[in-house]
């Protein structure tokens, strides 16, 4: 089974399991929607990409 990350975390609020803050976003104007509703920074951002493992996808 392939998760990505946000989907994991779905996952764990569905069941009660705590979990980082975090967005799913798909353009820059969702991001920074996502970055004003968690506040103050620094942030991270992500790619959500399916590879095999940590270290796989070569970038």
């Amino acid at each position: 089974m392939n998760l990505h990350e946000y989907q994991a975390k779905q996952l764990f609020a569905r069941y009660g399991l705590p979990a980082p803050v975090g967005y799913a976003c798909t353009t820059p104007r969702e991001a920074e929607e996502a970055a004003s509703k968690i506040g103050a920074g620094p942030w991270v951002v992500k790619c959500q990409v399916h590879a095999g493992g940590r270290g796989k996808a070569g970038v």
